[in-house]
């Protein structure tokens, strides 16, 4: 018996060491475990409170217009709008936008050189070019009127050319 002992001895010996030996040759890879995922809560919706309703502002009151322009000037027999005219024109513009409905009577005159005909005609002429400026910046013609006066109504004598060249004009006037 003792040799059986022995050979079991020796066997449990051997297959320990086989045990060993195998698993210093195995490293176990350990694998990581996958953290849990966490489900993200549930969103309650939340009622937005509006911001308490304030009164409407009313907006700020419009300037009123002023009317009250310098006369369009021309050259001596032309109705070729001046370019020292431009400014003028351009408050004019700016005015009339503040009251888009306003009528306006544009009176075209003449100095007193040339025939009374060729006067009222060219008188005629210097306001439809101060009428298409309006027009081309935006203002209804349907709000503009237009008189010729010729060289009947002059603001000036027309004995100097200093006085001709101020009775070259188109008033702008609001029409009542």
């Amino acid at each position: 018996m003792n040799l059986t002992r022995k050979l079991l001895f020796a066997m449990l010996i051997g297959f320990s060491t086989l045990a060993l030996y195998s698993c210093k040759a195995k490293k176990l890879a350990v694998k990581p475990v996958p953290a849990p995922v966490a489900k993200p809560a549930p969103v309650e919706e939340k009622k937005v409170e509006s911001a308490p309703v304030k009164e409407v502002e009313k907006p700020a009151p419009v300037e009123k217009p002023n009317f009250d322009l310098a006369n369009i000037q021309f050259e001596f027999n032309s109705f070729v709008l001046k370019t020292a005219s431009l400014p003028i024109l351009d408050k004019a513009v700016a005015e009339m936008k503040k009251a888009p409905n306003t009528k306006f009577i544009l009176n075209g005159h003449s100095s007193a050189e040339g025939s009374a005909a060729h006067n009222m005609s060219l008188s005629v002429d210097r306001a439809n070019a101060v009428k298409s400026y309006f027009v081309n910046a935006g203002i209804s013609d349907s709000n503009f009127t237009i008189v010729g006066h010729g060289d009947k109504q002059p603001v000036s004598s027309n004995a100097t050319e200093a006085g001709r060249m101020l009775n070259r004009r188109t008033e702008i006037q609001v029409q009542n």
